[in-house]
C-alpha cells in the first residue's frame, strides 16, 4: 500500500529549470549563513572587549567610555559593521517568514516593503550616529556636559 503526500502549497514554488537571471533566494541563504558567522565573531569580540578587557568590567562603562570608544576610528567600523549586518540579517529572516507564511501577493509586497523600509532607516540613523556623535559639543552649555569634557 502506498501513500501520495501531495506538495504543500508554498507562497514560491521550486525554481524552475528554465527561468534564467540570479538565484536570490540561494543568495539570501548563502547570506544568511555568512552573516550569522561574521556576527558572531563581532559580537563577542564586541562583548569580550567592553567587559573584559576594559579594567573595571562592566562597572566601567558609561557615558565617557562610549564616548571614548565611538572617538577611535577602529571601533566606530566596528559597530558600523556589527549595526549593518545585523540589520540585514534579521531583515533578510523578516522576509523569509513573511514569504513563507503571507500568501495574498499584495499584503507580502506591503510587508517586504516595510521591512525594506525600516531596515533602511535604522541603517542610515545608526550609522549617521556612530559616526557623527561628539561628547563635547562646543556649542553647549558647559553645566550640562560630562566631566571628561572640562580638561580636553
Amino acid at each position: 500500500m502506498s501513500t501520495t503526500i501531495e506538495s504543500p502549497n508554498y507562497a514560491y514554488p521550486a525554481r524552475s529549470k528554465g527561468r534564467r537571471g540570479p538565484n536570490l533566494e540561494k543568495a539570501g541563504w548563502i547570506f544568511m549563513r555568512a552573516s550569522g558567522v561574521v556576527l558572531v565573531v563581532l559580537i563577542f569580540g564586541h562583548l569580550a572587549y567592553n567587559l573584559l578587557w576594559t579594567p573595571g568590567g562592566i562597572r566601567a562603562i558609561d557615558f565617557g567610555f562610549v564616548g571614548g570608544k565611538l572617538a577611535d576610528p577602529f571601533w566606530q567600523w566596528w559597530d558600523v559593521t556589527m549595526l549593518w549586518l545585523a540589520i540585514l540579517h534579521g531583515s533578510n529572516g523578516m522576509r523569509t517568514i513573511v514569504n513563507d507564511y503571507v500568501h495574498k501577493p499584495k499584503i507580502r509586497t506591503v510587508a517586504i516593503g516595510a521591512i525594506g523600509v525600516a531596515a533602511a532607516v535604522l541603517i542610515i540613523l545608526g550609522t549617521l550616529i556612530t559616526f557623527t556623535f561628539d561628547p563635547c559639543p562646543t556649542a553647549a552649555d558647559p553645566a550640562l556636559l560630562p566631566e571628561f569634557c572640562a580638561s580636553l
